[in-house]
């Protein structure tokens, strides 16, 4: 039997955003995770903002994405592992995901995979970020307002979450990644001049990047799923390759 060494990376799936065709990405996505061949993969990290708003009650979760849910659950009974790293949209996830089987990750998460050091996380925040959003996360990450906002009815929650967040995207235009003037390059720069780290994987920026540091490393950012395809990056146990689809399972 063939060992089991991919290891897949994605971020930004953004589900349950009222933008191009939600319907079609959540569609979209739960066939990639079933064409994921559970006979050469061993582990799929999922960088953040998977959800384009999730809040975690006691006894609640959102209602979109269930099939996605049964898709990674499928996966983990398949004997693929599935990390999770929260992202500034996902950021209220308490212990549902654990339950399920998943591992839960903080950034930057510094990991060996196949004889390589990663550093994965969502990429925001590392290396610095305008003061505006470090205060907006401050108040997403504050225990007594999330107490607060737990009083809500999950109908009433649900429609300010989604609807600010859909807002917030509509207001923004289509960010462009600056290169070595983005503080990520600056944090990747730092920690690979200190430490061995061969591949820095992020997402956020939704941005394909694919550079090389002058330490050697390399610094990646996934593109996100709004627009289409199926962007994710593979480990195969000697390189990494950024791509937009996965190839059937055999």
């Amino acid at each position: 039997m063939t060992q089991k060494k991919e290891v897949y990376f994605l971020s930004d799936v953004h589900l349950g955003l009222r933008l191009v065709d939600p319907e079609e990405r959540e569609a979209r996505f739960v066939s990639f995770l079933k064409k994921i061949p559970r006979d050469k993969v061993c582990a799929l990290y999922l960088l953040g903002d998977i959800w384009d708003f999730w809040y975690e009650y006691r006894d609640v979760v959102p209602r979109y994405g269930t099939r996605v849910i049964a898709a990674l659950i499928s996966l983990m009974d398949d004997g693929v592992e599935v990390w999770f790293c929260p992202g500034n949209h996902d950021i209220w996830t308490y212990s549902y995901f654990e339950s399920l089987g998943m591992h839960k990750i903080e950034q930057p998460h510094f990991t060996e995979i196949g004889g390589k050091i990663f550093c994965l996380g969502h990429g925001d925040t590392l290396g610095g970020a305008p003061w505006g959003y470090r205060f907006m996360l401050s108040i997403f990450r504050c225990k007594l307002l999330q107490k607060l906002f737990s009083t809500l009815h999950p109908w009433l929650a649900y429609r300010f979450g989604l609807g600010w967040s859909n807002d917030s995207r509509y207001r923004h235009s289509e960010y462009h990644f600056r290169g070595e003037e983005e503080p990520l390059y600056g944090f990747a720069l730092e920690q690979s001049s200190s430490r061995k780290v061969d591949y820095f994987v992020f997402g956020h920026f939704h941005d394909r990047v694919d550079m090389t540091l002058p330490t050697g490393a390399r610094l990646c950012v996934l593109k996100d799923w709004i627009a289409g395809g199926e962007p994710h990056a593979v480990f195969d146990g000697v390189n990494l390759t950024l791509r937009s689809e996965v190839s059937r399972a055999e």
